[in-house]
């Protein structure tokens, strides 16, 4: 068994997407692919006029989005004729495949908002499928709960808990963990699998290794392995996710991720002709 280490220490940049909606992006600038991870937004603010305008309809090729919210709502609507409102602790795991428009608008005026958005590459084979809508709700996820910590399961097993998603060509690792001080989190990933650890809140230590200190909005790219041992020096909270590397070639286009620029360039001459959606 080998130890994961921590691999590079990013700080998210703040930036700002939709409607003016700010947020922090570590995946996607720096590293600008952790394959099979394309992108990673945190958003979040209490000011609302930070949120307000949200994401309006805008379209996809060739990724799934993968949104998770911890504070706040947010009414989903999509050219598959999905539609419905996030809660606090829901996730939309969306594969777009050959095409779907969709828009994430805020279904609140004030107070907190706050969550994820992580993209997933998807291979050659599956990026003209049929488009699909997967909503979870929080109630119905599995939770490991113990006096140490508190892990809520979207993808993967942990123990005798399993996140709702499964059967996927990545065998995503989805985590949310809430760790109390000076108590470890200990979980086994296959070393074939592209692996980080993303800190929301607090302050911990990976690995047996020395690392400078991390705390609050903090990306941290793992290095393979199969033992992933996290150490709360304060109360904390982090997502954990992993999942196996596609090894193709990636062609981006705004909205649009193939596997050259070609088909970017079809994606776009699609959604302007109006023969983009795919039902």
């Amino acid at each position: 068994m080998k130890n994961i280490e921590v691999s590079k220490i990013i700080d998210p940049i703040l930036a700002s997407d939709g409607a003016g909606v700010k947020l922090k992006r570590s995946i996607g600038v720096e590293p600008n692919y952790f394959d099979p991870f394309l992108m990673l937004d945190e958003f979040g603010s209490e000011n609302k006029d930070d949120y307000i305008g949200g994401f309006p309809p805008h379209p996809h090729r060739g990724i799934e989005t993968v949104t998770y919210m911890l504070n706040g709502e947010f009414e989903h609507e999509d050219s598959t004729g999905a539609k419905g409102k996030m809660s606090a602790g829901d996730v939309q795991w969306m594969k777009t495949g050959g095409g779907i428009i969709h828009s994430e608008m805020p279904a609140m005026s004030e107070g907190k908002l706050h969550g994820f958005q992580l993209w997933v590459n998807m291979p050659a084979k599956f990026k003209m499928n049929k488009p699909e809508y997967i909503y979870i709700d929080s109630k119905s996820m599995d939770i490991h709960k113990d006096t140490e910590k508190k892990i809520k399961i979207i993808a993967g097993k942990f123990g005798d808990a399993e996140g709702p998603i499964k059967g996927h060509n990545v065998e995503p690792i989805y985590f949310d963990v809430e760790l109390e001080k000076d108590k470890e989190f200990n979980f086994e990933l296959s070393s074939t699998h592209n692996s980080f650890v993303y800190l929301i809140e607090g302050e911990i230590k990976i690995g047996d290794k020395n690392h400078k200190k991390v705390n609050n909005s903090t990306l941290i790219l793992l290095t393979k392995g199969n033992k992933l041992k996290v150490k709360a020096i304060i109360k904390s909270k982090f997502l954990l996710i992993s999942g196996k590397p596609i090894g193709e070639p990636i062609a981006r286009g705004g909205p649009f991720v193939m596997n050259t620029k070609e088909e970017v360039l079809k994606a776009v001459k699609d959604y302007h002709s109006g023969n983009f959606v795919r039902k």
